[in-house]
C-alpha cells in the first residue's frame, strides 16, 4: 500500500505560521476572559437566585452569551495570529469586536441581574433606554466587524488548505448568523412577563407564530428554550455563529487521524473533505432558517423538512463517499 508522508504538509504549515506569527490579539483575549467570568458568575447566580423569566433562570442567558463569546473570541484572536496581510485593520476590527461585545453582553447581565428582558424591551425605564441605545450601536458594530474581517481574509491564504477553508467559511458562517438575527426584530410584538410577575412589552422576539402575542411565553426546549410550538429564529442564528468552531475542530480531527488513515494523508483529500463539509453546513443552516420561517418547531418538523434533511445527508454522504474512492484510487495509482 502506498503512504504519504505529512513532514511535507507540516513544515509548510509551520513555515506560513511561525515566522510571520503576530502576538495575540489582547482585547479579544480580555474580552474572552471577562466573558469567562460572566459564566462563572451566571452559574453561581443560577444556584442562589430563583428568579425566573418565561420559565427560565433569569441568569441563564448570560451564561449562554458569555460563553459564546468567550469562544468566539478566542477563535478571532488565533485567526489574527496568522499571517495576513493587513493586520492593522484586522487589530482594530478584533478591538471593535472585543469592546462592543462586552458592551452588549454586559447589558445583558444588567438585565438579568434586573430581573427583565435585554433584547426588544420597550420599557421606559432610564436604565433600559440606555441599553436599548448601547444595543442599536453595539450590535451593528459586531456585525460589520465580522463582515470587514471575512472580507479581509478571504483574499489569502493563512495556513494549510483545510484549515483555510474551515475559517473563511466559519466567518461567512458567522456573517450570516448574525445577519439571520436581524430578521428577529421582524416577529412583531408581543407582551410578556418580567421575574416579578409584572407584564411588559417587547417590540419583538424570536419566535415565528404571527398574532400570537405571548409566543416567547409558550413552552420551549431545555436548556435553549428553543421553541416547541412555533418557528425560532434563534437556531439559524446559532448553527450559523457557532459554524467556524463546528469546521475548525473537523479540520483538527481529520489531520489528527491523518497518520493512522492512509487515505486522509495528502492536503488535497482533507482540503475536499472541508468543502463537502461547508457545503452540507451552510445546507443545515438553509434548512433550519427555512424550517423556522414555516413556524413550525425544530421538534415537530413536517415532511417537507423530513425529506429535505434526507436529502442533505445524502448529498454529503455522497460526497464524502466520492472523496474517499478518489483518494483510495490516488493512493493505488
Amino acid at each position: 500500500m502506498a503512504t504519504i508522508d505529512l513532514t511535507h504538509t507540516q513544515s509548510r504549515i509551520r513555515s506560513r505560521t511561525t515566522p510571520d506569527r503576530a502576538p495575540w490579539h489582547g482585547p479579544l483575549l480580555v474580552n474572552s476572559a471577562l466573558m469567562a467570568a460572566l459564566v462563572v458568575v451566571s452559574m453561581v447566580g443560577m444556584v442562589v437566585d430563583d428568579r425566573l423569566l418565561l420559565g427560565e433562570a433569569v441568569w441563564l442567558k448570560p451564561a449562554k452569551f458569555g460563553l459564546a463569546f468567550a469562544l468566539y473570541g478566542v477563535t478571532l484572536a488565533w485567526i489574527l495570529r496568522l499571517p495576513h496581510r493587513g493586520r492593522r485593520a484586522t487589530w482594530w476590527l478584533g478591538t471593535v469586536f472585543a469592546i462592543t461585545g462586552v458592551a452588549d453582553v454586559g447589558f445583558i447581565a444588567v438585565q438579568a441581574a434586573r430581573g427583565t428582558f435585554s433584547h426588544f424591551n420597550d420599557s421606559t425605564d432610564p436604565v433600559n433606554e440606555i441599553g436599548q441605545q448601547v444595543f442599536a450601536s453595539g450590535v451593528p458594530g459586531l456585525f460589520v466587524a465580522n463582515l470587514v474581517l471575512a472580507v479581509i481574509i478571504s483574499w489569502q491564504k493563512l495556513a494549510d488548505r483545510p484549515t483555510t477553508i474551515a475559517l473563511k467559511a466559519g466567518l461567512w458562517l458567522a456573517v450570516t448568523g448574525m445577519a439571520l438575527g436581524y430578521l428577529m426584530g421582524f416577529t412583531g410584538p408581543q407582551l410578556v412577563r418580567q421575574s416579578d410577575g409584572t407584564v411588559v412589552g417587547l417590540v419583538a422576539g424570536h419566535t415565528v407564530r404571527p398574532g400570537d402575542t405571548a409566543r416567547d411565553a409558550a413552552p420551549g426546549m431545555p436548556i435553549t428554550h428553543w421553541s416547541t410550538t412555533g418557528g425560532d429564529l434563534r437556531i439559524p442564528h446559532f448553527v450559523g455563529l457557532h459554524g467556524i468552531q463546528v469546521l475548525l475542530l473537523l479540520a483538527v480531527v481529520l489531520f489528527a487521524l491523518a497518520p493512522r488513515y492512509s487515505w486522509l494523508r495528502t492536503e488535497t483529500t482533507r482540503a475536499a473533505l472541508l468543502v463537502v463539509a461547508v457545503l452540507g453546513y451552510f445546507g443545515l443552516l438553509t434548512l433550519v432558517f427555512w424550517q423556522a420561517l414555516r413556524g413550525q418547531a425544530l421538534t415537530d418538523p413536517d415532511l417537507a423538512t423530513v425529506g429535505a434533511g434526507f436529502a442533505l445527508a445524502l448529498f454529503v454522504a455522497g460526497g464524502v463517499t466520492a472523496v474517499y474512492l478518489r483518494a483510495r484510487e490516488s493512493a493505488v495509482n
